[in-house]
C-alpha cells in the first residue's frame, strides 16, 4: 500500500494547477471566507485521501471513500470553487483542461476479493460564469463492458482512469480532449488509455464519440477504435503520453518477455515506440516513431525519448501537462528513484 500511495504522489503532484495563469490572481475570484473555508475542507479531504489509499482493510476504504465525495461536493459548491487547486490532496489527480473550460478530478478505490483489484472515481467540474457548481459525476462501467475499445460511452458508463495529461485538438470548429489515464485493473497487469472527450450540445461529457484510432496506415490491418489501451506486467514501467517537440503521442511497444502473446501479464516494453498523429480528426498509429520521424523530415528524434542504452525518459512527456497547468517546469527527479505507473 506504501508504495501505491508513493506512486500516485508521483504522477499526480505535477498536474495539479491552473491552466488560466498565476494562482495569486486567479484564487482572488474567492472570497476571503470562502477561502478560509475551502482551506479547512481541503485539510479533511487530504487526511480522507490518505485513508482510502493506505487503510488495510477493504470495509474501512470505502467507508472514506464515500466520505471523501461528500466532503468534495460541499467543498465544491463554495462559489469560485473552480479555482481553489486542492494541491494538497494527494493520491487524487485533479487536472485542467488546456482551455480551462473544466476540470476532472479521478482516483482509484483498491478492493481485495476475488473480483476486482481496483475501480476508478471520478468527476468532471465545468467552469461557469457566476462561480456556481456544474459537476458531472463519472461511473466506472469497466467491469462490465465486454469490450472497453468498441463503443461511445457517457457519464453513466465511463471506462474509468486515473488521468495524468489532457490535451487539446480541434476538427471542423470543435474541440477535442485526449485524455491520458492510469488503470491499476488486476493484481496481475496495469493498463494505460487513451480516450477522446468531447461534450455534447447538452454539454454533456462523451468519450470516445467515434473511433477516433485509425491503424489503415499500418503493414497489419486493424479495425479502428473508440479509445486505445496497454496491458502489461504489474511490475513494469511504461511510457504513454504526448510529445510536444514531436507534435504526436508515444507509446511503448510491449513484447511479451515469455513468448506467450496472449498473457498480457508477461507483457514489458521492448525499447522501440509506437504513436499516434492527429490527421483529420484522427489519431493515425504510426507503427515505428523513429522510422516515421526520419523518413517525414520535420523534426529532428528528440534525444529524451532514449538514453544511451535505449532506455525510456519520460521527462519531455511529463512536462506538457505542467504546462497545460501554467505551472512553472521544473527540473525532474532523476529518473532512478522515480516508479511510473
Amino acid at each position: 500500500m506504501k508504495n501505491l500511495v508513493l506512486l500516485f504522489s508521483f504522477l499526480f503532484a505535477g498536474y495539479i494547477g491552473f491552466a488560466q495563469g498565476d494562482q495569486s490572481i486567479v484564487i482572488k475570484k474567492i472570497s476571503p471566507a470562502d477561502l478560509k473555508s475551502l482551506y479547512k475542507k481541503e485539510d479533511t479531504l487530504k487526511n480522507l485521501a490518505k485513508a482510502f489509499l493506505t487503510v488495510e482493510e477493504t470495509s474501512d476504504r470505502m467507508r472514506n471513500d464515500s466520505l471523501f465525495v461528500k466532503t468534495l461536493i460541499r467543498s465544491l459548491q463554495t462559489k469560485h470553487s473552480f479555482y481553489f487547486p486542492f494541491d494538497s490532496v494527494k493520491g487524487v489527480s485533479h487536472i485542467y483542461s488546456p482551455d480551462s473550460s473544466f476540470r476532472i478530478f479521478t482516483w482509484q478505490l483498491n478492493y481485495q476479493n476475488e473480483y476486482a483489484v481496483s475501480r476508478q472515481r471520478g468527476a468532471i467540474q465545468l467552469r461557469t460564469a457566476d462561480g456556481s457548481l456544474k459537476l458531472i459525476p463519472l461511473k466506472d462501467y469497466s467491469e462490465f463492458a465486454d469490450n472497453p475499445i468498441d463503443s461511445a460511452r457517457d457519464k453513466n458508463s465511463w471506462i474509468g482512469a486515473v488521468y495524468y495529461n489532457i490535451i487539446k485538438t480541434d476538427f471542423n470548429g470543435k474541440a477535442h480532449y485526449t485524455l491520458f489515464g492510469f488503470d491499476g485493473n488486476s493484481y496481475r497487469t496495469n493498463k494505460k488509455w487513451i480516450d477522446v472527450l468531447t461534450f455534447n450540445t447538452q454539454n454533456q461529457p462523451v468519450f470516445g464519440g467515434q473511433q477516433y484510432f485509425s491503424f489503415a496506415k499500418d503493414s497489419v490491418k486493424r479495425k479502428p477504435q473508440h479509445r486505445f489501451a496497454i496491458e502489461y506486467k504489474k511490475e513494469a514501467s511504461t511510457t504513454m503520453n504526448w510529445d510536444e517537440e514531436m507534435n504526436m503521442i508515444v507509446v511503448d511497444h510491449l513484447i511479451s518477455e515469455e513468448n506467450e502473446p496472449d498473457q498480457p501479464w508477461t507483457f514489458v516494453p521492448d525499447g522501440d515506440y509506437e504513436g499516434f498523429s492527429w490527421v483529420g480528426g484522427k489519431w493515425q498509429h504510426v507503427d515505428k516513431v523513429y522510422d516515421f520521424k526520419l523518413k517525414d523530415g520535420d523534426f529532428p528524434m528528440p534525444d529524451a525519448l532514449k538514453d544511451a542504452e535505449g532506455k525510456s525518459n519520460e521527462e519531455k512527456l511529463q512536462a506538457q501537462s505542467d504546462k497545460n497547468n501554467g505551472k512553472k517546469v521544473e527540473k525532474p527527479a532523476p529518473k532512478k528513484q522515480v516508479k511510473k505507473a
